[in-house]
């Protein structure tokens, strides 16, 4: 067994678990701090309404771009699949068709987000004292989907492989000159929404520069060939059937929140610069839990190629336990320290503050739920069933939100903010029971397939 395989695959686990989460939660900081490091510079130097601006960007961004993204996740389902079965050829397959793909479909996103930002931001109903801001802003962003898509699939098989260091040394880099670029054209050359895009754009494609040169080093059955690089159509096949669903499931989740965002958007301005700021701070309790999703996800894979399905159980409990201890303890801490942080972002409108401690109130105390939520999507798709956690949270979570947002939240009464965020947590529980259910049945099915082999 090779060394990746054996550091999953042998061994106690809640060390190694938490030694792989840690780095995962810190790449993940560091490239949230990228669109963080956005708001708080425009916030301070161009005023909430360029916050809103930006803001109001980041549900139709996630929206086009998961799709792909979740291609992503197939590819790393894969190679760790393939380096706990030590499936040379999988893996090595897997890596060459998934660099043309990332490349292919970032250039196809571009074309997506150049000429279509203000169509997409009109339908959501985008204010007029916003909309210009937000179109520069997404335009400039979009340019840079290449090398977006290539970094996210490059750090999705490092991660499987085990290498949990490299992305975040590169996203350190990233980070601090993304820092740099902002201060550079918003504060020097004074380019306000337009800078901070801009330097977004530049740092990722550093970060995607820099994970690129590490595979093309390796000397294990990851390494990256320039010339041998071709779409594999079986490997792109199976990473489709993986991804794909992790894909809709993403969109899906931002379909939902298009709307919700929309409906924020009636609330006017300063209400939609609070929303903006709270999502923000939220999304770093999110990632922290997010890396336990990850972390599920890759070890389950390896352990699920070689056939260690007991371990598996114990990978999952582990970090059910791990995501709610962290999660409760950011999510409460986030509201505790609630307006001191929003006033980091928003420096000019106290109302829009309110506006988002109002949202922390209904969202980042309870968010352990959505952390335990993802883990369990993550488990299931690393024993490659994506399709099914798909179903569940596509149903448990937008369908349930989406109705909510055309019967209770349409009532006039019901019509605030309150009844708008309380569904969060309330979908949050429903998919997680649901998922349970699901993954104890799969768990006890392939027991009794062990069993039978006996």
């Amino acid at each position: 067994m090779n060394k990746s395989a054996a550091y999953m695959c042998e061994g106690p686990l809640l060390k190694k678990i938490i030694l792989y989460a840690l780095p995962v939660t810190f790449t993940g900081l560091l490239q949230l701090l990228f669109n963080a490091a956005d708001l708080v510079v425009v916030g301070r130097f161009a005023g909430s309404l360029s916050v809103a601006a930006v803001g109001a960007t980041g549900s139709l961004i996630n929206l086009i771009v998961t799709l792909f993204i979740g291609l992503s996740v197939g590819a790393g389902v894969m190679v760790a699949q393939g380096i706990g079965a030590n499936d040379y050829d999988k893996v090595y397959k897997t890596v060459h068709t998934a660099f043309p793909a990332a490349v292919i479909g970032g250039l196809g996103l571009t074309v997506i987000g150049v000429s279509c930002a203000r169509l997409f931001l009109t339908w959501m109903g985008t204010q007029p004292d916003v909309i210009d801001g937000s179109v520069t802003y997404m335009r400039i962003y979009f340019c840079g989907m290449a090398s977006s898509m290539v970094y996210n699939f490059g750090a999705s098989i490092l991660r499987a492989a085990g290498d949990i260091r490299s992305p975040l040394i590169y996203l350190t880099a990233a980070g601090v000159l993304n820092v740099v670029l902002n201060l550079v054209f918003v504060t020097g050359l004074h380019m306000a929404v337009a800078g901070v895009a801009l330097a977004t754009v530049i740092s990722q494609t550093l970060s995607a520069a820099l994970v690129v040169m590490a595979l093309t080093r390796r000397d294990d059955m990851c390494r990256l060939f320039f010339k041998k690089m071709r779409i594999s159509g079986a490997h792109l096949k199976e990473m489709v059937r993986i991804g794909l669903p992790a894909g809709i499931q993403g969109a899906m989740f931002s379909i939902s929140n298009v709307l919700i965002q929309s409906s924020i958007n009636s609330f006017g301005s300063v209400a939609m610069s609070g929303n903006a700021a709270s999502g923000n701070i939220e999304g770093f309790v999110y990632i922290s839990m997010n890396a336990f999703q990850q972390t599920a996800t890759n070890f389950t894979g390896q352990n699920y190629g070689a056939k260690l399905y007991k371990r598996i159980r114990r990978i999952t409990g582990i970090c059910l336990i791990c995501v709610t201890v962290v999660g409760l303890s950011l999510g409460t801490l986030c509201y505790a320290f609630g307006r001191k942080l929003l006033g980091i972002y928003i420096t000019d409108s106290p109302e829009a503050i309110e506006y988002g401690i109002l949202r922390m109130g209904y969202i980042a105390i309870p968010y352990f739920l959505d952390g335990i939520m993802e883990v369990m999507t993550g488990t299931l798709r690393g024993m490659g069933r994506s399709a099914l956690p798909m179903a569940i949270t596509v149903a448990g979570v937008c369908v349930f939100r989406v109705a909510w947002l055309f019967t209770i939240f349409a009532v006039p009464q019901y019509h605030t903010l309150n009844v708008l965020y309380v569904s969060y947590p309330i979908s949050w529980i429903l998919t997680f029971t649901v998922e349970a259910i699901a993954y104890l049945a799969l768990m006890k099915k392939l027991q009794r397939r062990e069993s039978s082999k006996l």
